[in-house]
């Protein structure tokens, strides 16, 4: 089927870029983990920070019902995270998504440093979501990043001008899209319910 044929395709003719763009997604965040560690201000900040907006409080009301929290993680991922942090921009300006990604790994990466004992152990679980979903932004920044480089150099990819390069790089991006939200949905169900019956059931029994 081309619908999975094509996207690996386009991963294998652009291996090299996409080893870079793991590079940059893992290493991003461990820098804001490791200045999350050194900082520890900086962490109990992003706390208050989700505390502030309402985050929190809609986490904590959404666990009694874990098709209702993957849903909104869904939603959260592919259209906050993934159209407007990463596709959204790259659309105007060429590459800006990567930069606006980087920005937001970095703070992921400091939000996600555990305050508690009982937080490092949460965090065992939690890290295969965060591989999940760093998957699926990877496919979307290679996307982005095809899009920028057929654009700014059609020929690139035999297109006659740039207006042709940016339509072949949208094909290539819409291609990519389509695994990268596979993934999304299957790391949205995966965080809701280890959470839910996994992370949230170990902590309380840790604090008991």
């Amino acid at each position: 089927m081309s619908i999975i044929r094509t996207p690996f395709q386009i991963i294998r003719a652009n291996l090299r870029v996409y080893l870079l763009l793991n590079a940059l997604a893992y290493g991003t965040f461990v820098i804001g983990f490791v200045v999350g560690l050194l900082f520890p201000d900086l962490v109990a900040g992003r706390a208050q920070a989700l505390e502030d907006d309402g985050t929190a409080g809609l986490v904590t009301s959404l666990l009694s019902s874990p098709w209702l929290f993957a849903l909104t993680i869904l939603a959260v991922n592919a259209l906050r995270l993934g159209l407007v942090t990463i596709v959204l921009p790259s659309l105007a300006v060429p590459f800006l998504g990567l930069a606006t990604f980087a920005v937001w790994s970095v703070t992921t990466g400091v939000t996600l440093v555990p305050s508690t004992p009982e937080g490092w152990v949460a965090l065992i679980p939690h890290s295969l979501t965060l591989v999940i979903e760093l998957q699926a932004y990877i496919l979307l920044l290679l996307g982005v990043f095809l899009l920028g480089r057929f654009w700014m150099r059609p020929q690139a990819v035999d297109a006659r001008n740039r207006r042709q390069g940016y339509v072949r790089g949208l094909q290539h991006l819409g291609w990519l899209s389509i695994p990268s939200l596979i993934l999304l949905v299957i790391g949205a169900i995966y965080e809701a319910f280890s959470l839910l019956y996994f992370v949230y059931p170990l902590q309380q029994w840790l604090l008991a």
